[in-house]
């Protein structure tokens, strides 16, 4: 009996030195309830130690002319490590999805509203607002908040000033088709397996939509984009567009804005641009966060670093682009801010866009150019 009595007092005493011992390392002073071991404060760090930044791998096809160095750089002083995978949109959008059921990344950036609207059907995007959303202009992120934006790129119809001034250029990609004067003198968007020509398109077939209409799009529509086709120049695969802007062979056509200024340093013509009263195409680089990350937390931290204004304003500086945080944008370069002072962004629907580009591509490319 005294034996029994014995090994229960031991097993108590053994007990409560195990509860003591897990109560948290406080000094073995313990203010309050222990929290429990699955509570979601449970595995917070100390409010004196370090947070825990883990590797992060992050697709991107927004890291040529010195812009991935740039950002590993940044990124490693701000206490992230960040492994960077470029290549083009279209390949990062295939490669992102057939990856989702076992993902690889835990970031993406650049890419365009198109291909971010296709990654979130497919539900390869987790839904995160970053704090920094706010400050990004009306209407460029994602009203889901699956993605947000980071840098303005305006898609353009830009003209030799040699060739025409204000008052003689078109004021619209329609008058390309509709007046007479300017039939072979412009770029058709003919090479439709890259972005800028499919906006080109986009921007006039969504000015006619129609949901009894084929794809969506009224016959006037269809009837504009075969005008457009008709009565413009062929796109030469390889060629440079902006050399036969300057050279005069086709002195009207489209740029994109985050070229432009190499563009004419390289040929010295600077491009005139035309700002239509409907807008311009804007397609908006974004950040967002891959569904299924094992980093998300660290993977929102970063999320959170790199759409600031103190970052996005430097970047923006550095690389001649116009950032879409309105914060940062007074950090852009002058002639940047001199360009947008004139332009607005079309209104497009990207979702309805995503869903028919392919289609209408396809449609193009057999029925209107054969």
């Amino acid at each position: 009996m005294m034996k029994k009595m014995i090994s229960t007092t031991l097993l108590s005493i053994l007990c409560l030195t195990v509860t003591a011992c897990g109560s948290g390392n406080n000094n073995g002073n313990v203010k309050g309830p222990t929290t429990p071991a699955n509570s979601p404060s449970a595995a917070a760090p100390a409010a004196n130690e370090p947070v825990k930044n883990e590797k992060l791998i992050v697709y991107t096809n927004a890291n040529s002319d010195g812009r991935g160095e740039w950002i590993i750089e940044k990124a490693k002083s701000a206490g992230f490590e960040i492994e960077l995978v470029g290549a083009g949109g279209a390949n990062l959008t295939n490669r992102l999805i057939a990856e989702k059921n076992n993902p690889i990344a835990d970031v993406v950036f650049g890419l365009n509203n198109m291909l971010y609207e296709n990654l979130k059907k497919e539900k390869v995007l987790t839904k995160y607002v970053p704090k920094w959303a706010g400050e990004v202009e009306p209407g460029l992120n994602d009203p889901e908040g699956f993605y947000h934006g980071l840098v303005k790129q305006a898609i353009l119809l830009g003209y030799n000033p040699k060739n025409y001034t204000t008052e003689t250029a078109p004021k619209d990609w329609t008058d390309l088709y509709k007046n007479p004067a300017f039939k072979g003198k412009y770029e058709a968007p003919t090479l439709l397996g890259q972005i800028t020509p499919q906006l080109v398109v986009a921007g006039i077939l969504t000015r006619h939509q129609d949901p009894k209409g084929e794809l969506g799009i009224s016959k006037e529509g269809w009837n504009e984009v075969k005008q457009l086709f008709d009565n413009g120049v062929r796109a030469v695969e390889g060629e440079d567009f902006y050399a036969n802007l300057a050279s005069g062979k086709t002195p009207l056509g489209a740029v994109v804005s985050g070229t432009l200024s190499k563009k004419e340093e390289q040929y010295k013509v600077k491009a005139g641009i035309v700002s239509p009263q409907i807008g311009v195409p804007m397609i908006v680089e974004h950040a967002a966060i891959v569904n299924g990350t094992k980093k998300k937390a660290t993977a929102e931290r970063f999320v959170e670093w790199m759409g600031t204004a103190d970052v996005q304003g430097e970047f923006a500086a550095k690389f001649n682009s116009m950032p879409a945080n309105t914060k940062a944008a007074a950090k852009a370069n002058e002639s940047v801010k001199a360009l947008y002072s004139n332009l607005k962004a079309q209104p497009l629907d990207w979702g309805f866009i995503a869903n028919n580009i392919g289609k209408w591509v396809e449609k193009i490319e057999l029925q209107i150019m054969k």
